[in-house]
């Protein structure tokens, strides 16, 4: 047995998606202003952690793979990442420092990409909350190299507050206003 969704069923599953989804956002948002200093310990741990794990995957398939060519190749990159995750967790002040300016380097990545996407949008009602979102992240990107390094314990927190912030709102303020373009079509349904 097969359940049929309507599109409209469909467009109110996605609008509640991104709704909830944007609010969690802006709750982690605010979180992370108010907690700057646990924000960016938080940050540089779960980074260490993630390349550490990373490191346990790669090296388990260089050694699945080692018949294959490129073995050495996948070996080092292991042990890459290992090494590095395993620094920033003996070392989180220096983690801090370094992943401070790769966050600047990705704030003002991510700020272009909001900003192609605001104008990609453009057409929905509140795009302009993209719009914001982008220029603000490519202003917050800017703060690092002006800050850096002796705003660096608590600004990677506050950064990545403030972005996450701005997305969940934007994302929220997009999700109030998703159309569905079969609302204007009638019912095939309607009509029997």
């Amino acid at each position: 047995m097969t359940t049929d969704i309507s599109p409209q069923q469909k467009t109110n599953l996605t609008r509640g998606m991104s709704f909830w989804s944007g609010l969690l956002l802006v709750g982690l948002g605010i979180a992370g202003l108010v907690l700057p200093n646990i924000a960016t310990g938080v940050v540089e741990t779960w980074i260490s952690l993630l390349l550490i794990f990373a490191a346990g995957a790669k090296l388990s398939n260089a050694f699945g793979t080692r018949e294959q060519e490129g073995f050495v190749w996948k070996l080092l990159l292991g042990i890459l990442y290992l090494a590095t995750g395993v620094m920033l967790l003996i070392y989180p002040r220096t983690g801090i420092l370094s992943l401070t300016l790769l966050l600047g380097s990705f704030l003002l990545t991510e700020g272009v990409f909001e900003l192609f996407l605001a104008f990609k949008v453009r057409n929905q009602p509140n795009w302009t909350w993209v719009l914001i979102n982008g220029i603000l992240t490519l202003v917050l990107g800017a703060m690092v190299w002006f800050g850096w390094p002796f705003n660096a314990p608590w600004l990677l927190g506050t950064l990545v507050g403030v972005s996450v912030l701005f997305t969940g709102v934007s994302r929220t303020m997009l999700s109030l206003n998703m159309s569905d373009s079969n609302t204007n079509q009638p019912d095939p349904a309607a009509s029997i």
